[in-house]
């Protein structure tokens, strides 16, 4: 099946359509049946046709679907008070992606920057990042990928390497007119980084000391992938402001920017706004993931299964020639080879597996929570014989 001549060129397909799915498990129009480990890039948390979301969203748009914000909308207020509690958070605006949220994070630091009479108040984020495709949030990317062609590029950005708190403080000291930090808890599209143990707490000290706003980008680590509901959590550091996206709503778009403290109070009426942010029908499907998340202890299990596919991989590929590491937290996993690997999707997809390669040569792992033991086990299994193909090793 090629790509209709209609639509624009922005992707390259693998030569497959899906026509359902069910849990973890996706069936193409040829009827054929493929494990998913990759979750629609984190977005499909929950699995494919989870009961309660599907009975959520379609008893919802036998009611209502959209009216607008002109109205209260009351599964707005309650989505925004669940996310809130449970968060730690203040208040919360809603959007329709995840790159909107960030959009919305950045003009916050700067509304917030401005009214303490900040001269062209600028963000530090940091490299291998990845925010969005808007003009401000693909600025704010460390990517020069994703950044070619569409210069000139928003100003306002210091960027620093990640991981690296002393390359922090010197902006600091250099700077004046910093006034937050935009950071993933642990890089997702640069190749699951995972930041040492104290570095987000170091970012919290920098902008405590500085009055910065810490801004945590957790539209992939977010909504238990990385076996707390929140990555931040794993070092007991609270953001001031943090977004939300991908399985926030398991396939319904929709995006979350929350904030707490005086962060939370830079927004007023007029400031800013969506046609679309917090429709009826996003919001009840993202009540629906968080009582499903809540009901089934997702947080606690996608640490179980996240140790037991780490363990799986780092036995499957110890002592292999040409993988330089197995890495991961919770259900956000890694495997480093040395070389560009892209083949191995079109490998994979052979033996009904799907996963997805970032950063050149990491086959990156995004798997569904609600995976079962023994699917966890399988995916270990094809994984194993796919990546020894590709490095033209044997069994």
């Amino acid at each position: 099946m090629m790509p209709s001549n209609y639509q624009m060129g922005m992707f390259t397909p693998l030569p497959v359509a899906f026509s359902h799915g069910a849990g973890a498990w996706l069936w193409d129009t040829q009827g054929n049946k493929y494990l998913d480990a990759l979750g629609g890039v984190a977005v499909c948390g929950l699995g494919h046709a989870h009961p309660a979301i599907t009975a959520a969203i379609r008893d919802q748009a036998g009611k209502l679907l959209h009216v607008s914000n002109w109205y209260e909308i009351p599964e707005q207020a309650e989505l925004a008070e669940r996310l809130c509690k449970k968060a730690g958070m203040d208040n919360a605006f809603f959007c329709n992606s995840g790159a909107e949220a960030n959009e919305t994070a950045i003009k916050l630091a700067r509304l917030y920057g401005h009214r303490r009479d900040v001269e062209l108040p600028s963000i530090i984020v940091t490299e291998g990042s990845f925010h969005g495709r808007t003009l401000a949030t693909l600025s704010a990317t460390g990517n020069r990928k994703i950044q070619a062609g569409f210069e000139p590029l928003v100003q306002g950005f210091y960027r620093v390497p990640y991981n690296d708190l002393d390359a922090v403080r010197r902006i600091a000291e250099r700077h004046s007119n910093v006034v937050a930090v935009l950071v993933e808890p642990i890089i997702g599209e640069g190749g699951i980084q995972i930041p040492s143990d104290g570095y987000l707490r170091g970012l919290r000290e920098l902008c405590d000391q500085h009055q910065w706003l810490l801004m945590l980008d957790e539209i992939q680590t977010g909504m238990c992938r990385t076996g707390r509901w929140f990555a931040c959590e794993h070092e007991g550091v609270k953001a001031d402001v943090m977004t939300l996206a991908k399985s926030l709503g398991n396939g319904v778009p929709i995006g979350a920017c929350l904030a707490r403290g005086d962060a939370a109070k830079v927004f007023t009426p007029g400031t800013h706004g969506s046609t679309f942010s917090g429709n009826p029908l996003v919001c009840r499907a993202a009540l629906a993931v968080i009582e499903e998340l809540e009901r089934g202890h997702y947080d606690r299990r996608a640490a179980e299964l996240g140790q037991r596919l780490l363990t799986g991989l780092q036995r499957a590929f110890d002592g292999v020639a040409g993988v330089r590491e197995i890495r991961g937290r919770g259900l956000m996993l890694a495997i480093e080879l040395d070389r560009p690997c892209k083949d191995v999707l079109k490998m994979a997809l052979a033996r009904g597996l799907l996963v997805n390669v970032t950063a050149d040569t990491v086959v990156r792992l995004l798997p569904p929570l609600i995976l079962s033991d023994e699917e966890a086990d399988e995916i270990v299994t094809r994984l194993k014989a796919v990546v020894l193909e590709f490095l033209g090793r044997t069994p």
